[in-house]
């Protein structure tokens, strides 16, 4: 029912000028380049897009301004979470919806409930959403981990939750969730480095970071994974591995922000409290970047 969100959905960035307001020009600029990349989905307002330090006004405007470059080609999830639920569910009730297919919403942060509070957060965002919703673990920032039977209780009351992003790192709990979800819920990685392994344990596709910057190749890989051609996704998946891990080696998005400046799509300025890329880093980056051969650098 949901297979639209099987495959690559790219976690968009938020290009910046450096003043820090939004540049729609290099947004527009992405938004091309990943439809043009065989995206499957974009997310807009995740945590690649820095959704956090965005006034309500400007994500309002961001999300308009892909769904008008968009033109309905590609599904569009909204990131809508938080560590306040009742706040959440206001915004809900107040949000204009259209050309918006679903939610992700990452489990509270900051606040580090239970499992039962995680549970009852997700039963009331799931008896009052607008869209269907994908849940979003992610311990290393919320501090707190779903677990599997979490997710599967969660998977199997609420009709209106399609699935979860699972970025906790731990191939073992995916599988957990991978080997006993209903048959229509999705599970989505959220670690790109995972992706390959992910796959051959059942998973559904990832939403990724790396996809910014080369979503033609990592579309390929994933879309191979999930047909059984395991030896042509591995062959993508060592080629961008170095990649991928040194676009993490100093922080979300600031190592994809470079790459994107080194590919001339947008700009690497990102807002505090982010820093951007180191120059050290940065070189490192784009020398990986030409000698893979993925694009031609002078």
């Amino acid at each position: 029912m949901h297979s639209q969100f099987r495959g690559m959905g790219v976690a968009m960035v938020t290009p910046f000028h450096a003043n820090g307001k939004v540049d729609f020009k290099s947004l527009e600029k992405l938004t091309r380049h990943l439809i043009r990349g065989n995206t499957d989905y974009l997310v807009v307002m995740g945590t690649t897009g820095e959704s956090v330090t965005l006034e309500a006004e400007e994500r309002r405007a961001v999300l308009d301004f892909i769904l008008d470059i968009n033109a309905g080609r590609l599904p569009v999830v909204f990131g809508m979470g938080g560590n306040h639920t009742a706040g959440i569910l206001r915004n809900m009730e107040e949000m204009n919806w259209e050309g918006v297919d679903a939610i992700l919403s990452v489990s509270p942060y900051y606040n580090k409930p239970t499992q039962t509070g995680i549970v009852a957060h997700y039963k009331a965002l799931n008896e009052h959403t607008p869209r269907p919703i994908i849940m979003y673990n992610v311990p290393g920032r919320t501090s707190s981990n779903m677990l599997p039977e979490t997710t599967l209780l969660l998977a199997e009351e609420c009709r209106n939750i399609i699935a979860i992003k699972e970025a906790s790192g731990n191939l073992e709990q995916c599988m957990d969730v991978i080997g006993h979800a209903p048959e229509d819920f999705l599970v989505i990685s959220g670690d790109d480095s995972l992706v390959l392994p992910f796959l051959a344990c059942g998973g559904d596709g990832v939403i990724s970071v790396v996809g910014n910057a080369f979503p033609q190749e990592f579309s390929e890989m994933v879309h191979a994974g999930l047909d059984g051609d395991f030896d042509h996704a591995r062959t993508i998946h060592y080629r961008l591995l170095h990649i991928i891990r040194q676009l993490f080696a100093e922080g979300n998005p600031a190592g994809v922000k470079r790459a994107l400046k080194v590919l001339s799509i947008t700009e690497e300025h990102v807002r505090l409290p982010l820093a951007p890329m180191s120059e050290a880093g940065s070189e490192t980056l784009r020398d990986m970047i030409r000698e893979s051969g993925l694009v031609a650098l002078s």
